[in-house]
């Protein structure tokens, strides 16, 4: 790969930290401009916004290619699918996620739709990334069922109260990017922003609630280093 900073001025590691504090914290432009201003770093507020829409994508990329390598290694034990509603423009669209059983987010859609096709294209574009698990939990949404009988995978899904928690549960930290950011006016816009926080967020979750102290500081170096290594 070409090297993606090599018109830019500023240095690659001050990209990487202006993109991370963006899409990692629930911060707005502005609130990043402050932050680094802080620090010595003289940006203005929509230099982070160019930042994170060129190369946002790319370190987000880069994050999945190799989980998608390392994941299709083991066997999948179960998905969670889940959609929320997304004001766009003063329209409610859809938000469809998916997110395996160790709750790292796999895919997430934008439609104007929760029928069938909407479904149909979500699975479709889980399974050819990942291939398929062994059990799929949903809510009680039809279009689910539907999509998965001309899928082929009926007898995966599995429907019921609590089994979908993990799905619901990791709404939430876009949830609160979205009240920061104001909601989103075209439908690419939530796409985009859904997908790259999606990675970030897997990449530096450690669930630090499961494991002990010096175990969550050195994988959280771990992190770090990796991070300031995308696109080197």
């Amino acid at each position: 790969m070409s090297n993606p900073f090599r018109y830019f001025n500023s240095s690659p590691e001050i990209i990487r930290l202006t993109v991370m504090m963006y899409v990692k914290y629930p911060l707005s432009l502005r609130n990043v401009e402050d932050l680094l201003s802080e620090r010595g770093i003289d940006i203005s507020y929509e230099t982070v916004r160019f930042w994170w829409n060129r190369f946002g994508p790319i370190f987000a990329a880069e994050i999945r290619k190799k989980r998608v390598g390392h994941m299709r290694s083991y066997p999948q034990w179960r998905w969670h699918l889940d959609e929320v509603f997304v004001k766009i423009n003063g329209k409610l669209c859809y938000l469809w996620r998916a997110v395996d059983h160790e709750g790292e987010v796999l895919e997430s859609v934008v439609t104007a739709r929760r029928d069938k096709g909407a479904a149909l294209k979500f699975l479709k574009r889980i399974m050819k990334r990942y291939g398929c698990a062994k059990t799929i939990a949903t809510d009680g949404l039809c279009s689910y069922s539907a999509a998965m009988k001309d899928i082929g995978v009926a007898d995966r899904q599995e429907v019921g109260g609590r089994l979908n928690n993990r799905a619901e549960n990791s709404h939430q930290p876009f949830r609160r990017r979205e009240r920061v950011m104001r909601r989103f006016r075209s439908m690419k816009a939530p796409q985009k922003f859904s997908s790259i926080h999606a990675q970030l967020h897997n990449h530096f979750n450690q669930q630090r609630h499961l494991v002990t102290r010096a175990l969550y500081k050195q994988r959280r170096s771990m992190a770090l280093a990796e991070w300031r290594a995308l696109a080197a």
